[in-house]
């Protein structure tokens, strides 16, 4: 149990530490920062639906769920449609401009917060299964996370915050992740099925994540050139998340 603690507040650290690299986008030239984040966004999503169909999916299985599986599935689907459709829970990658507006600071703060909250709770639950899927997981969230938090770093400087603030503000959203791991290792250690649960959710979460928000932004790039660099950058993600089979 030491272990999965362990490993679980390590990893919910770099995720929030994450929360920082928004910095880099000052950095960098538009076009430069554009193309960067195109091929991360390929690469996220194919490291998500991996990460599902590889490792989530297969895992829940031999817990013997049966039908309850494909409605945990669901559930986790349904669950982060009904949090980007009310709550404003956005995926996008694109950074903020008057063609591409986005939610005012406070709205993408509560969103992102509750993001890293949930993050949180599918890292520290892979983790209560066994290390492997934990590291499998904490990788395909860290791939998704860069993107992100370059996203939500741009929201907050177009919202007017200093650099200095929005760094801060983005962190402690971050940090959410935390207290969602902690919460998901508590409530996993003391009720039977929950682990099972939190996997197939994940899962649900994960495909989503990937088929909904992901994908269709790739499909915003219309170059051939690009689309063929974004086809290899899936395969990328989905070949990672195969060959971290062998760590089990």
């Amino acid at each position: 149990m030491l272990n999965v603690w362990l490993y679980s507040v390590i990893s919910v650290l770099i995720v929030s530490i994450l929360s920082l690299i928004g910095v880099l986008t000052l950095f960098l030239k538009e076009d430069h920062l554009k193309n960067s984040l195109l091929f991360l966004v390929s690469f996220s999503a194919g490291a998500l639906f991996g990460d599902a169909f590889i490792h989530l999916i297969p895992e829940a299985f031999e817990d013997g769920l049966g039908i309850k599986l494909p409605l945990y599935i669901l559930f986790g689907i349904m669950t982060f449609f009904v949090l980007e459709k009310f709550i404003h829970w956005r995926h996008c990658h694109i950074p903020t401009s008057k063609k591409h507006p986005h939610p005012f600071a406070f709205i993408n703060l509560i969103g992102d917060g509750l993001h890293n909250f949930i993050d949180g709770l599918l890292i520290g639950g892979s983790y209560l299964v066994n290390i492997p899927l934990g590291i499998a997981t904490t990788l395909a969230v860290i791939l998704h996370e860069i993107p992100q938090e370059i996203g939500d770093f741009g929201v907050l400087l177009h919202a007017g915050l200093t650099k200095t603030k929005a760094l801060f503000y983005n962190f402690v959203s971050a940090v959410l992740a935390i207290l969602g791991a902690v919460i998901a290792i508590l409530v996993g250690s003391n009720i039977s099925g929950f682990s099972a649960f939190l996997i197939s959710f994940t899962a649900g979460g994960f495909i989503y994540i990937a088929g909904s928000d992901l994908i269709p932004e790739l499909h915003k790039e219309t170059s051939p050139r690009n689309s063929v660099v974004q086809f290899i950058a899936i395969i990328l993600g989905i070949s990672i998340m195969f060959s971290l089979g062998f760590l089990e």
